[in-house]
């Protein structure tokens, strides 16, 4: 991605657009960029300034500050650990983060369990190549359910937490712009990148190259699509509840159904008196942790109806501020949905006749 502020005055001109448009409506036209006559404004320079947040591998972009493992420790407990783990492990919904490198990884370059078919698994850290790219997915997409919520000392603090749990770097460590240009110097896979491929036009690839594929589509005696499929065996399929039930419904990850269909789909306890508010338990993302009558991260509904049936005020209130201690040692962050809608998730959880 490139901090080029063209590029993000193109990505600003669709909300441009539409004060121009809306302006002209009212007889006030706007000030029309050359290239559209007619047709929006110039982004503002803080129109421009507030979409240029990206972290480029060489480090342009990346603001000053600096946070140490020992924060990163706390912040991750808060505002991580329900999705990722304590330790990175992750859980049944989300990918791990932590895992499958080596001191040996750190002083080559590259992961050499990338290479063994053996291996069960590719975690972050045994893929990114570049510090950067956690220090900007982390500052721009987390947490999953408050993107951008952390401030900048915290997204140094837990990105420093996180290369300590793969032992990048020492637990007194403190993260900073200062020196996160030799902690690049030390993760596990950078040299496992390369541009040597053709894949876009430019000089940066010299010139006469050419992709490693023509691609060429023949359309003859093409073969059967595949089908893939769960390997697990039959009797072990349904183990841990339907996995089309515990995925969320964006993504390329999708569960298959290994529910048997000749069954009778189980109810939570707490479906008895309402139907299940499907719409706002997933707007809100509570399938990410939650599933029907099993446990992911938390508890399943069926168990939460069990343990709180009639307290729907006291659900409520768990949902917006947040709990931690009862059903695990993974905390559940404070939810931002509205009154209403907790609410009405909480009187269908508590088995309340009312309709959400």
């Amino acid at each position: 991605m490139s901090s080029s502020p063209d590029l993000l005055r193109a990505a600003v001109l669709a909300a441009a657009l539409c004060a121009g448009l809306g302006a002209q409506a009212q007889g006030k036209p706007g000030s029309a960029p050359a290239a559209y006559p007619g047709i929006g404004r110039d982004a503002t320079p803080k129109e421009v300034a507030a979409w240029d947040i990206d972290v480029r591998p060489d480090f342009k972009g990346l603001p000053t500050g600096s946070g140490s493992v020992q924060r990163g420790q706390d912040v991750w407990e808060s505002k991580c650990a329900s999705c990722h783990g304590v330790f990175g492990e992750s859980n049944e919904v989300f990918s791990p983060l932590v895992g499958g490198t080596t001191p040996e990884d750190i002083q080559t370059g590259r992961v050499a369990r990338l290479r063994d078919t053996g291996f069960p698994g590719r975690t972050t850290l045994m893929k990114v190549p570049t510090v950067s790219t956690l220090w900007d997915y982390i500052h721009r997409a987390m947490p999953w359910n408050q993107p951008k919520t952390l401030n900048t000392e915290e997204v140094y603090a837990v990105t420093a937490y996180l290369l300590n749990l793969g032992g990048i770097v020492p637990d007194d460590f403190t993260l900073s712009d200062k020196n996160i240009a030799q902690v690049q110097a030390r993760m596990p896979n950078r040299n496992g990148m390369t541009t040597d491929h053709a894949l876009w036009p430019g000089p940066e690839f010299g010139k006469g190259r050419k992709p490693d594929t023509a691609a060429k589509a023949c359309m003859r005696d093409c073969p059967v699509e595949p089908k893939v499929a769960s390997r697990l065996p039959d009797f072990a399929r349904n183990n841990h509840g339907n996995l089309a039930d515990q995925n969320r419904p964006v993504g390329a990850q999708r569960g298959v159904q290994t529910a048997d269909p000749a069954a009778a789909p189980a109810k939570p306890a707490a479906a008895a008196g309402a139907a299940a508010p499907t719409a706002l338990l997933e707007k809100n993302a509570c399938t990410a942790c939650h599933a029907a009558d099993s446990k992911l991260v938390g508890p399943s509904f069926a168990d939460i109806a069990k343990k709180y049936g009639g307290q729907a005020d006291h659900i409520a209130g768990r949902i917006r501020s947040g709990s931690s201690g009862v059903w695990g040692n993974i905390p559940m962050p404070p939810q931002t949905l509205g009154d209403d809608e907790a609410q009405a998730i909480a009187r269908w959880l508590a088995g309340a006749a009312a309709q959400p």
